[in-house]
């Protein structure tokens, strides 16, 4: 009989483990939904409010998961916690909408994003570049390289796990280099006393942007918010905010 062990082989260090979930948190959502949240809420005093709350019920939701995973410690995460606490068919459901829908629609975005991004850089790759129009649909450059990115990215993954974690920790290392020279040149801005005096001015004036049109960088008019329109407002920017910190239960 065959006497080799069954189960998975532990090829990920506690590093590697860590810079997998940070590289999944910190894609392309902290990049393209803060510029939306500032539109939503116009101050910059509430942007924050909504970055910390969203950091704050993160850190609840993974201690929780932290807990459970500690009672089962299973592979399949979210699917075990659902099939034991309510029904292997909740099991069942959320792992095919995380195939179709979840993991899938995430993918997409991410790549779209990558792909917009590289469109400045690069003039080909820019959403103008349209190839094929059939009625109201369009089929343009950023979307192919979109594709072309999911493509490469699952092939790397498919040739197993040692070199699908030395590119997630270049990676996921590049962008916490990227995100220190922002933080760093948000400093030296800092030091400017007219951009501190203005940002102080309007630090709680919560107002939202109407009518704003992306392409030619226009909007109709502003609203002041207070009340239950400013905790709305707030809600509703958290949707990117909460979207920029997915993936933390990877």
């Amino acid at each position: 009989m065959n006497n080799q062990p069954t189960s998975f082989k532990k090829n990920l260090t506690l590093f590697d483990a860590t810079m997998l979930v940070v590289g999944s948190m910190i894609g392309s959502g902290i990049f393209i939904v803060s510029a939306d949240i500032s539109r939503t809420l116009g101050a910059p005093g509430w942007l924050i409010v909504a970055w910390v709350i969203t950091g704050v019920m993160t850190i609840i939701a993974a201690l929780s998961y932290g807990e459970l995973a500690g009672m089962m410690p299973n592979a399949g995460g979210i699917y075990i916690y659902l099939r034991e606490a309510y029904n292997p068919m909740f099991g069942f459901l959320y792992g095919w909408t995380t195939f179709t829908v979840i993991q899938s629609g995430s993918i997409a975005a991410v790549a779209m994003a990558f792909a917009k991004f590289l469109g400045v850089l690069i003039p080909w790759c820019s959403e103008q570049n349209v190839w094929l129009e059939i009625g109201n649909i369009k089929f343009n450059n950023a979307q192919i390289v979109a594709i072309v990115m999911i493509v490469f990215l699952s092939w790397i993954n498919s040739n197993g796990i040692k070199l699908g974690k030395y590119i997630q920790n270049i990676f996921t290392n590049i962008k916490l280099l990227v995100l220190l020279i922002f933080i760093i040149i948000g400093f030296l801005f800092a030091k400017n006393y007219d951009i501190i005096k203005i940002n102080l001015s309007i630090f709680w004036d919560a107002q939202q942007v109407v009518g704003w049109e992306p392409q030619n960088f226009s909007f109709s008019g502003i609203i002041n918010l207070t009340g239950f329109a400013l905790l709305a407002a707030i809600g509703t920017a958290m949707v990117g905010s909460l979207f920029a910190a997915d993936a933390w239960y990877n």
